[in-house]
C-alpha cells in the first residue's frame, strides 16, 4: 500500500518537542495544553495515520496487522519530525520501531527536546482501559498493559533526553512543567578521570534532584544557608515525596561557612546519624555552600554522590561545574580540597528571584572572564544588554527576555568551563586558564578578610592581569582599555588600594598556582587566547614599564610583527631575545628585518614567540636583538610567511 508524503520538498523543520510514553499516560491531552500554552500547533500521530489511510487504526489492524501498520507509523512519524514546528505526540509502540529510534536520535542531536511522559501505571491503565480502541490491549488489557510496560520502559529512558513524572499532577501542571524542561539547557560534562554529568539550566530544574540522586541512597544531609532557606525547603519538600530520609543542616553564609570548623560540625552528624557510602550530600546555595558540601561528599567515607544545587549567578557559572571542592585556611583561599564531580548539578532559574541586584553582579565577573579566555559571544552579549543586567531584579525577572539573556549567558559560560575541566580535570594545564583573573583577585580577597565578593575581586584581577599583559608586551593596549570598560559598564569594580604591593605579592606567591618559587599568571595575548605568565618582570607587576615592553600582531599579509616600543629600555646594555613557544616548529625565515636594516639570525621559526628581556646568546630557534637605545623598531621575517 502506498503512502503519499505530503511535506516533501519543503525546508527542514523539527517539533519543539516530541512526546512519548505508555497508552495511557495522557501524551495527546497534554499534549494539546502544552501547546495551547505555548502558542504552538499540535499533532497527533495517531490522527495523522488515520488521516493517511483513510480509517480508524483497529480497523486497520484487523485488515492489514501490526507489521503493515508499523510501516505507516514509521513513514508518517518521520515524515512530521522534519517538516512540523509545533508539538509531536507519538503512539504508544513508536519508538519502539528501529528507524523511528535512529529519526529521533537524529533529532535530539540538532536540539531536539524527547519527553518521556511517565504516567503512574494504575492512573495510565485506567485511562487506556476507558478510552478503548486500543488493538494492543486485547485480552486481559492489565495484564496486556504491564507486559508492554516492561518491553518499553527501557526503550523509552534510552529515546528520550526529558523525563517528566505526572503522577498526582492535574493536567495544567503537568504540561506546565513539561514547558520548563523543554525551555532548559544542558551541558554534558565528561572526559578523562570524569564520572560524566550534565548540567541543567532552566526553570524547575532543581525539580530533577530525585532524578540525579537516584534509587541507591536512603538518607540525604541537605547542607544550605539561611539565606536560602526558601530554596531549601522546596528541595526538602521533594525529597521527602521521593521517600528519603533528610537531615538539614544550615551553615553559615558566603566564605565563613569554608571552614575546617564548620566541615568538622558535618562529618560528627552524619556519623551520628549513620550516613553510610550508600548515602547521599545535597548542597543548595552560593558556591562556598557548594564548595564546602562538596569537600564534605569528597571526604565522607572517601566519597559518597552528591548534587549540586546552586542559587547565585556566581555558583551556577563557577563553583558548579569542573569538581573543584574545599575549604579556607588562615594562610589562603581553597587550599584545603580536592577534585570531586558531582552526580549532576541543577541551575533552576528560579532561585534567582531572591538574588540581590549586587550578588547578581558579582557573578558577571566570571562571565566576563569565560568571553575573554575563550568565548568572545559572551563579551558581545553583556555589551548589548549591560544596561539590563546592571539594573538586574529577581521579583521581575522571570518571564521577561533577560531571563533568556542570563539563561544563554549562564549556558555558554558553563560550556567555557566544561570544555576547560573535560581536558584537565586535576588542573595540570589547560584548566588553568580558568583562573583568570584570580591570582591578583584572590589576594584581594584574603587581605580583605572576604568583604570583598569573589566576582568582583576577579574583575579588578582581570584588569591587572590585561594590564600586566600589555606592559610584558603581550596585549595590545586597546583590549586593556575595553577589559577596564566593560567591566565598568556591568557595574563591576576594575580598581583596589586596600593594601601595599609588598603585601599582596606575599599572598600571590601563596596562591594555588605557584610552583616553589614561581610566581605564576594567567596572561591574555588577544581576547580568546590565554597564556601562561611566569615570574614577569618585577616592575611590571608593580604597573610600571617593563624592560620587556613589546607588542606582537599578525599583520594582514600573515607576517609577525613585533614592536619595540620607544620607552622600552632596548640597546646595547639590555639585548633582546626571542624564542619559539612551542618546540617542533618548522623554520620558515632565518632573517629578520629591523625598520628595513637586516638583522640576521641562527634560525627563525614559525608559529608564536615568547620573548624575554634578558640577554642570552643566540642559538637554534632564536633570533637575537640589540635595537638602538629608546628608538622605536620593528622587526618581521624576511621572506616567507609565518602562519597564525
Amino acid at each position: 500500500m502506498a503512502h503519499n508524503h505530503r511535506h516533501a520538498g519543503k525546508p527542514r523543520r523539527q517539533p519543539q518537542a516530541v512526546i512519548i510514553g505508555m497508552m495511557g499516560a495522557g501524551k495527546t491531552r497534554l499534549g494539546k495544553e502544552m501547546a495551547q500554552m505555548r502558542g504552538l500547533p499540535f499533532l497527533d500521530a495517531d490522527v495523522e495515520i488515520e488521516r493517511e489511510i483513510g480509517m480508524s487504526i483497529p480497523d486497520y489492524f484487523a485488515q492489514y496487522g501490526e507489521p503493515a501498520f508499523r510501516e505507516v507509523e514509521r513513514d508518517v512519524v518521520c515524515d512530521i519530525l522534519d517538516s512540523f514546528g509545533g508539538i509531536f505526540s507519538l503512539g504508544g509502540g513508536a519508538p519502539m520501531t528501529k528507524a523511528i529510534r535512529r529519526r529521533l536520535a537524529q533529532y535530539v542531536a540538532r536540539g531536539g527536546k524527547v519527553v518521556y511522559l511517565k504516567a503512574d501505571p494504575h492512573e495510565a491503565m485506567e485511562r487506556a482501559n476507558r478510552g478503548g480502541g486500543r488493538p494492543m490491549l486485547t485480552g486481559d488489557a492489565e495484564k496486556r498493559w504491564m507486559s508492554l510496560f516492561r518491553q518499553r520502559d527501557p526503550v523509552y529512558r534510552q529515546v528520550a533526553n526529558l523525563v517528566v513524572p505526572t503522577r498526582g499532577m492535574t493536567p495544567k501542571a503537568a504540561a506546565k512543567r513539561m514547558i520548563e524542561m523543554v525551555a532548559e539547557h544542558t551541558v554534558h560534562v565528561d572526559g578523562r578521570g570524569i564520572e560524566p554529568y550534565d548540567v541543567r539550566i532552566g526553570e524547575g530544574a532543581l525539580s530533577h534532584l530525585p532524578e540525579v540522586l537516584g534509587k541507591q541512597p536512603v538518607r540525604v544531609a541537605l547542607i544550605h544557608t539561611q539565606s536560602v532557606q526558601r530554596h531549601s525547603d522546596r528541595a526538602r519538600g521533594l525529597l521527602r515525596q521521593a521517600g528519603y530520609e533528610v537531615s538539614d543542616i544550615v551553615i553559615p553564609d558566603a566564605e565563613a561557612g569554608k571552614t575546617i570548623e564548620v566541615a568538622n560540625g558535618i562529618w560528627q552528624r552524619l556519623g551520628t546519624e549513620g550516613f553510610t557510602r550508600s548515602d547521599a550530600i545535597v548542597g543548595i546555595g552560593g558556591g562556598a555552600c557548594t564548595d564546602l558540601a562538596g569537600f564534605v561528599a569528597a571526604t565522607w567515607m572517601r566519597g559518597i554522590r552528591y548534587v549540586n544545587c546552586p542559587t547565585s549567578l556566581l555558583a551556577m557559572v563557577d563553583a558548579s561545574t569542573g569538581g573543584k571542592t574545599g575549604i579556607n585556611t588562615p594562610q589562603g583561599k581553597n587550599l584545603v580540597g580536592s577534585f570531586y564531580t558531582p552526580a549532576g548539578v541543577l541551575a533552576d532559574l528560579r532561585t534567582l528571584t531572591t538574588l540581590p541586584n549586587d550578588i547578581f553582579i558579582e557573578g558577571l565577573g566570571e562571565v566576563a572572564k569565560s568571553g575573554f579566555i575563550m568565548d568572545p559571544q559572551i563579551l558581545r552579549i553583556l555589551e548589548d544588554h549591560a544596561a539590563e543586567l546592571r539594573a538586574f531584579s529577581g521579583e521581575t525577572f522571570l518571564g521577561t527576555p533577560l531571563e533568556d539573556v542570563v539563561s544563554e549567558l549562564i549556558e555558554r559560560t558553563v560550556r567555557v568551563k566544561a570544555h576547560h575541566v573535560s581536558a584537565d580535570l586535576r588542573e595540570a594545564g589547560l584548566r588553568e586558564f580558568l583562573n583568570y583573573g584570580h591570582t591578583f583577585g584572590h589576594a584581594i580577597e584574603q587581605l580583605e578578610h572576604f568583604r570583598w565578593r569573589h566576582g568582583n575581586a576577579v574583575a579588578v584581577g582581570m584588569v591587572y592581569a590585561a594590564e600586566l599583559s600589555s606592559l610584558t608586551g603581550h596585549l595590545d593596549r586597546d583590549t586593556v582599555d575595553y577589559t577596564r570598560s566593560l567591566l565598568t559598564s556591568l557595574g563591576l569594580p576594575t580598581s583596589w588600594n586596600g593594601a601595599g604591593f609588598d603585601e599582596v605579592l606575599a599572598l600571590m606567591h601563596r596562591d594555588k598556582k605557584a610552583r616553589g618559587n614561581t610566581l605564576r599568571f594567567v596572561g591574555l595575548e588577544q581576547v580568546g587566547e590565554p597564556f601562561h605568565l611566569n615570574d614577569p618582570d618585577s616592575e611590571a607587576g608593580r604597573g610600571r614599564p617593563s624592560t620587556v615592553c613589546r607588542t606582537r600582531e599578525w599583520n594582514r599579509s600573515g607576517r609577525c610583527e613585533v614592536n619595540i616600543r620607544p620607552e622600552c629600555k632596548v640597546g646595547a646594555d639590555h639585548p633582546y631575545t626571542l624564542r619559539p613557544r612551542y618546540s617542533g616548529e618548522q623554520p620558515t625565515a632565518t632573517n629578520w628585518r629591523d625598520n628595513g636594516n637586516e638583522v640576521t639570525a641562527d634560525q627563525g621559526h614559525g608559529g608564536q614567540w615568547a620573548e624575554s628581556g634578558a640577554a642570552r646568546s643566540a642559538s637554534a630557534g632564536c633570533v637575537r636583538f640589540a635595537g638602538s637605545r629608546g628608538a622605536a623598531s620593528t622587526l618581521h621575517p624576511v621572506g616567507g610567511r609565518i602562519r597564525p
